[in-house]
């Protein structure tokens, strides 16, 4: 899976946002906010990737368990298939 074209992020002060761009800015008029590990995901998917690397990756970047890092990862990644913003 990887984030879909036509969306970047941007960092505005401490923020992360995700805003569109391209054709995708005329079809979506949204901004979405990431955190530090939101984003750290978000640059994981720029490629193709599955749920376990994505685990993974976070589990070499932070000082998390594996079940918190599942969820977590988990919890995101359903955020961003709510949002449609992934490409499976």
């Amino acid at each position: 899976m990887k984030i879909k074209d036509g969306f970047i992020v941007n960092k505005v002060g401490s923020q992360h946002v995700v805003v569109p761009v391209g054709e995708a800015s005329m079809e979506r008029h949204c901004m979405i906010r990431l955190n530090d590990t939101g984003a750290f995901l978000w640059e994981q998917l720029g490629a193709n990737t599955t749920e376990n690397e994505l685990v993974r990756a976070l589990l070499a970047e932070y000082a998390v368990d594996e079940d918190t890092a599942r969820a977590d990862v988990a919890a995101f990644l359903g955020k961003l298939r709510d949002a449609d913003l992934l490409e499976e």
